[in-house]
């Protein structure tokens, strides 16, 4: 199966399997991905989705599958349909209430880096290389996917990456804020970055996660719903393990 949803301990990954084609995106996998976000999202066992390659050394993914795109661009009906598919992923992606990390060690392009800016964030190898590729195939990003990205980097550099089309080494990516964190061996790092993630408190995490996104939505100060959230808080159980572990001096246990 060239997408596949595999679950360990507290964390969920997306497994992206398609190295002949560099894991570029087919229409199937576009409308599988959804499915297997809803599972990760849905389980309760499940405190991340960690969203990577089936091999170390492939591709994160080449973007869509621009052969298909070509056989099908003559089609309205499958261009509709296509482009559906491709905005569920960005849009139920960037929204899914549990933290979601990309981990990149490779090639990450077009609609691969799509996937990448939807999620919370994204650990990269010293190898890995950024880019979304429109303007080197005459086509249009989408707005929503170009706010995720206009989010992370800023308008100027989001016009430097769109204009030119040109691929990021992981270090630039990370200079200017499209990766999250560099390091050696990422799928280690973001392994640890999830334990440690996993020990917090979901539901702080659950709540902030949605404040965010009302902010990046373009909301400014609180309403009657974030301030319930923040006084709700304080009767929650969380907040009791949390009290009690600190005046103990011990690790919190959340459930």
């Amino acid at each position: 199966m060239t997408l596949r949803l595999e679950k360990s301990a507290r964390t969920a990954h997306l497994v992206i399997d398609r190295p002949d084609k560099r894991n570029a995106f087919s229409q199937e996998m576009w409308e599988l991905f959804p499915e297997l976000l809803a599972d990760a999202m849905g389980d309760t066992a499940v405190r991340v989705l960690s969203i990577h390659a089936s091999r170390k050394e492939s591709a994160f993914s080449a973007g869509a599958d621009i052969g298909e795109f070509v056989a099908g661009v003559d089609d309205p009906e499958w261009r509709a349909r296509n482009q559906a598919a491709i905005r569920r992923v960005q849009v139920e992606l960037s929204r899914a209430p549990k933290p979601t990390i990309a981990i990149v060690d490779h090639d990450c392009i077009g609609g691969g880096c799509g996937i990448a800016i939807a999620c919370d964030m994204r650990v990269a190898g010293p190898g890995a290389r950024f880019g979304i590729t429109p303007a080197r195939l005459g086509i249009v990003y989408p707005l929503h996917d170009t706010k995720l990205l206009v989010d992370l980097v800023g308008p100027s550099q989001a016009k430097r990456i769109l204009f030119t089309g040109q691929l990021l080494s992981a270090q630039e990516a990370r200079d200017i804020g499209l990766v999250t964190i560099l390091a050696d061996d990422p799928y280690a790092e973001a392994a640890e970055l999830v334990e440690t993630m996993a020990s917090a408190s979901s539901h702080s995490q659950i709540t902030s996660k949605a404040i965010i996104r009302r902010i990046l939505d373009g909301q400014q100060d609180d309403d009657a719903e974030t301030t319930a959230q923040f006084f709700d808080a304080f009767s929650g159980p969380d907040f009791a393990e949390g009290g009690r572990a600190f005046l103990e001096k011990r690790k919190p246990e959340f459930k």
